[in-house]
């Protein structure tokens, strides 16, 4: 019998050490955690801060900005928050934002090893992202306070773990208590706010401590997205964001299951009073930030102290009347707000739109090609408001923006009463007091002046002829109204009028070199001098350079600069800095001063600046010219009393896009937003009193504008023969023709 043969064994294959590789992993890993935490700790991707460092934190105070009187007008925060106390804190503002964001808030020390552990296994390898993040609310205001830093692969880790060691010297530092009031402080609510306090007034118009539990709850449920849960852009994501805070609540115990259910019934109420408020100061506060880091530094090299604008508590008192700063606001936003729907229709009738978006079209670009539609807050003339609005029409709505500067200033001390540098500083920060835009008709007086200095007077006689200079390339300039009448007109009547040929006879008769002179002493620019078309405004300057040389008009030709701070003071109220008196330089002659004045003072009672008295019935003595720019492109309006002087401009941030009629000018454009602030000016007594007063008298020089606006043939032929009272007049520039009476008499005189 055959024995059995025992099967085969098979050989046996090498059996792979899973617990040996997953344990070598680890250790891997460990290694390699700790010696990153070692790394970032000793510094190596970037210093952390000590824990004296975090111990001021809670200290940083905003430095004030105040007007001249002591009214707060703006903040200059490290970050734009208004800070609260513990005690303004709802326990159910706690309650929401504990059991939404750091539900052992009260029991760690900074870091929250669970959370991380829930991270790994749910976000990370479950995919689920209503997991949450890891971060304790220490940790987040360390990201909110200091930020992150790429470093490449490692940009997360590395960030993580930085937060994650100084959240624990934070909490070392600081009680609960203290944490929570830093975080609550510091937290970004988007629309470039920060802080509870800041977001409870723009959202719900009320201070932290008068929050309900709903309005907590929003506004904890935005700090996950706080755009994507704006309540306001969004409603319908942020009231559903707002009930799983209701739902986070209700798993912690701080709500029960009948009140979830009834809040969630209700509506989300705001009482929105952020985007729809224009910002008042917004340009003047800018630029006084900009003066007080340079007044600051140089402070600092003297002194060998360094001053922290944003975190030292400083107090900056400016120059600027709130009063006088809230009449040029409302001024320029009610006249343009009428007046833009008139533009509209002009661009509608002259198919502007049509013409720019051929041009636009050649430039390309993706986002003009997709043409997408967004909800998104939009600058009008009366408020900020939500639209929906595609790529090209948002561009569209800007370019056709009438936009509007104001300017007022003490000519005496160039203390600035008054800065509106354009329509809205947080969605058009382009300072347009400071733009330089053809000038027009406004450069008129300083022209004027330049003669009156070489010796003409305001009876001196130009002539209205229409001609044309040949060595000008046949430059042929006309009078705005077409005046056909010709002959000629005392030189006071010309500037009244603000008539442009007389203008140019007047140029040619100063001389080139006189008028840069002129205008360099006015502290103007003097580009385009040579050039008999500057006389006429085809010049570029800014409002705050033409309204100092109107200063200096008011003041019998001396000139100052402008002047926005008076002093700083430190936190416990130690003057730091005091401003000097400001110096003044004698630019022209006390009698070319006040014949200018005179005739300006006709410029408003007889010419193009009329309608101040006519249409907004000022009574107080002003002296003022109109200004308007080829194709009505740009309309200025300067006024000023020995007070105050008041500059205006208006037009489009392209000069394609103007007015083809007469509401164009000056006279219609710029003139009705220096009317309605000296209307209301003049009706309030402490107002009047301190800006408004009336020009002294010189017995010395009496300015004589007694002379017939227009001539008879005699009076011309006196004229040419021997000027005004029976002076001779002055020699022609060298390009002007001679004329009969000058070849008879030229021996002679």
């Amino acid at each position: 019998m055959a024995s059995k043969r025992k099967p085969a064994r098979k050989p046996k294959g090498k059996r792979i050490p899973w617990l040996k590789v997953v344990l070598i992993g680890l250790a891997t890993l460990l290694i390699a955690f700790f010696a990153l935490m070692q790394s970032v700790r000793s510094g190596m991707f970037g210093e952390l801060p000590s824990e004296e460092e975090l111990a001021q934190i809670r200290h940083e105070q905003a430095t004030l900005v105040v007007d001249r009187d002591g009214e707060l007008i703006g903040k200059l925060f490290a970050q734009d928050r208004t800070n609260v106390k513990y005690t303004d804190l709802p326990k159910h503002l706690i309650d929401a934002l504990v059991s939404t964001e750091d539900a052992r808030f009260f029991t760690h020390e900074g870091v929250d090893g669970r959370s991380y552990v829930r991270v790994f296994f749910k976000t990370l390898l479950g995919q689920d992202r209503s997991g949450g993040g890891g971060s304790t609310i220490s940790q987040q205001i360390i990201k909110n306070l200091y930020g992150r830093e790429r470093h490449g692969l490692l940009t997360i880790p590395v960030n993580k773990m930085k937060e994650a060691l100084v959240a624990q010297r934070l909490e070392r530092m600081l009680s609960k208590e203290d944490v929570l009031v830093l975080y609550f402080n510091s937290v970004p609510f988007g629309e470039n706010t920060y802080g509870i306090e800041a977001a409870a007034q723009r959202f719900f118009g009320k201070a932290t401590k008068r929050l309900n539990v709903q309005e907590s709850a929003v506004l904890v449920g935005m700090l996950k997205a706080n755009t994507t849960y704006n309540p306001r852009l969004h409603p319908v994501a942020s009231k559903g964001r707002r009930d799983q805070v209701f739902v986070q609540m209700n798993i912690r115990d701080h709500l029960t299951d009948a009140q979830v259910d009834s809040l969630k019934k209700l509506p989300i109420v705001l009482n929105y009073t952020g985007g729809d408020v224009l910002d008042t100061y917004g340009y003047f506060v800018h630029q006084v930030e900009a003066e007080a880091r340079t007044i600051l530094k140089d402070l600092g090299k003297k002194k060998g102290v360094t001053y922290d604008l944003e975190k030292d508590g400083l107090r900056i008192v400016t120059t600027l009347d709130a009063d006088l700063q809230r009449m040029a606001h409302m001024a320029v936003h009610q006249h343009l707000a009428t007046m833009q729907p008139e533009l509209d229709k002009e661009l509608r009738n002259s198919k502007q739109r049509r013409t720019w978006e051929r041009a636009m079209e050649r430039k390309g670009g993706k986002r003009w090609k997709v043409n997408a539609k967004n909800i998104s807050e939009v600058y009008d003339h009366a408020a900020r408001r939500l639209d929906t609005l595609t790529y090209r029409d948002s561009l569209w709505h800007y370019h056709r923006l009438l936009n509007g500067a104001v300017l007022m200033m003490e000519p005496s001390s160039g203390a600035v009463r008054a800065w509106v540098g354009g329509n809205d500083h947080r969605y058009l920060p382009y300072d347009l007091v400071k733009a330089r835009r053809p000038i027009a008709s406004t450069i008129k007086p300083v022209v004027y002046a330049a003669a009156l200095e070489k010796g003409l007077k305001p009876c001196t006689y130009l002539d209205n002829d229409k001609r044309t200079y040949a060595e000008f390339e046949d430059w042929a300039p006309d009078n705005f109204d077409r005046d056909t009448t010709g002959g000629k007109v005392a030189m006071w009547y010309a500037l009244a009028k603000s008539m442009n040929r007389p203008t140019v006879d007047l140029y040619f008769r100063t001389g080139a070199d006189t008028v840069r002179n002129t205008m360099k002493a006015l502290g103007l620019p003097t580009r385009g001098a040579d050039n008999p078309a500057m006389a006429l405004g085809a010049s570029d300057i800014a409002l705050n350079e033409i309204v100092p040389a109107f200063g200096a008009f008011a003041m019998r030709g001396k000139m100052v600069g402008p002047q926005l701070i008076s002093r700083i003071t430190d936190a416990q109220g130690k003057v730091i800095y005091e401003a000097k008196k400001p110096r003044s330089s004698q630019a022209i002659g006390e009698a070319t001063a006040a014949d200018i004045t005179a005739m300006l003072q006709r410029a408003i009672d007889q010419g193009t600046g009329a309608p101040l008295r006519s249409r907004y019935g000022v009574t107080s003595a002003f002296a003022g010219k109109t200004g308007t720019s080829q194709d009505y492109g740009d309309a200025w309006f300067v006024a000023y009393t020995p007070g105050l002087v008041i500059g205006t401009w208006v037009g489009a941030f392209d000069n394609d896009i103007h007015f083809r009629s007469a509401l164009g000018t000056g006279g219609q454009l710029a003139l009705p937003i220096a009317g309605k602030v000296i209307r209301n000016m003049e009706q309030a007594p402490e107002l009047r009193k301190r800006y408004i007063r009336s020009f002294p008298m010189d017995p010395e020089h009496e300015p004589d504008l007694g002379c017939d606006p227009r001539p008879s043939a005699l009076q011309e032929l006196i004229q040419d023969v021997f000027g005004p009272k029976g002076e001779k007049r002055p020699d022609p520039d060298s390009t002007r023709k001679e004329t009969i009476f000058d070849k008879l008499f030229k021996k002679k005189s």
